[in-house]
């Protein structure tokens, strides 16, 4: 039996600012437009947390049965390291998206707009399909499109419409960026496991872009993503305060050029998570201060 430290390390707690910068930043555009609604809010957090939890527990159980997980550098993983029986992560992703769910549907009934029912059912399906199934897209190199879509614009732009009723540049600009910084999160996670994938099978991204074009992606996703916010400046110029992550960013782009032992890009993980949820705050304090002035 795994231990309760044990399966909160087989949620991956590194990962889950990408499913909360998303819900800040649409959050903070909704507060901008007047519509700001905290229930809404936190009801779109509980979503975004449980799914990014249970696909985390999906990819565990998905990977760890056809034995991609058996030789890997990194964070535990509960069934590949023998630490939990597939069935019992099996569970425990169905677990978390069936909470998903219920959360989702609260937002629905709370929004009258039912149609989120069919985007939250695509979630779920999106977030089990990753590497589950015959077919996962995550094998095929697909899987940094669908985090963009579902964690950076789905999420996004999904928050700010169950607040506000419609969206804006702000949070478009948002979307964006938050999708490009967990695409970054997941490039920085694929890059290290660039042999046993290929011994594997799984030809994600960065095994089809190569070790060098892979990691030089990395460093182009985070410039993107922090320098967008430039088209929002000269109306909101306190959307500058996002150009303050430009020194934080510089470690992990290091370590991601340079680092040639699989270890040495482990804590690159903690890293973008980080800058992620800092890209979060500063995009929605300089939202909120426009707001203000």
């Amino acid at each position: 039996m795994a231990t309760a430290a044990q399966w909160i390390q087989g949620a991956r707690p590194r990962t889950l600012p990408a499913a909360i910068a998303p819900v800040l930043i649409g959050t903070a555009a909704a507060f901008e437009m007047g519509a700001f609604r905290p229930v809404n809010a936190v009801l779109a957090g509980m979503v975004a947390l449980l799914l990014q939890i249970g696909v985390n527990y999906a990819n565990d159980y998905s990977d760890g049965i056809r034995g991609t997980d058996e030789d890997r550098v990194g964070p535990l993983r509960l069934v590949g390291s023998g630490a939990a029986r597939p069935h019992q992560v099996k569970q425990a992703a169905f677990a978390a998206f069936a909470l998903a769910m219920l959360c989702g549907l609260a937002l629905v009934i709370i929004t009258q707009a039912w149609w989120l029912i069919l985007v939250g059912l695509g979630c779920v399906l999106a977030a089990w399909g990753y590497t589950g199934g015959k077919n996962p897209y995550g094998y095929l190199g697909l899987g940094d499109v669908f985090v963009f879509v579902f964690f950076g614009l789905v999420a996004t732009l999904g928050t700010t419409y169950t607040q506000a009723g419609h969206i804006n540049l702000a949070a478009i600009i948002g979307a964006i960026g938050t999708g490009l910084i967990a695409c970054a999160l997941l490039m920085a996670n694929n890059v290290r496991d660039i042999p046993t994938d290929t011994k594997a099978g799984k030809k994600t991204l960065a095994v089809r872009l190569g070790d060098k074009h892979a990691r030089e992606s990395y460093v182009l996703m985070l410039a993107v993503a922090i320098l967008l916010v430039v088209v929002l400046a000269p109306g909101r110029p306190w959307m500058l305060l996002v150009l303050l992550l430009i020194p934080a960013s510089l470690m992990p782009s290091w370590l991601m050029i340079n680092g040639r032992k699989r270890k040495s890009l482990i804590p690159v993980l903690k890293q973008t998570g980080l800058i992620n949820l800092g890209y979060s705050v500063l995009f929605s304090a300089g939202l909120v201060l426009t707001r203000g002035v």
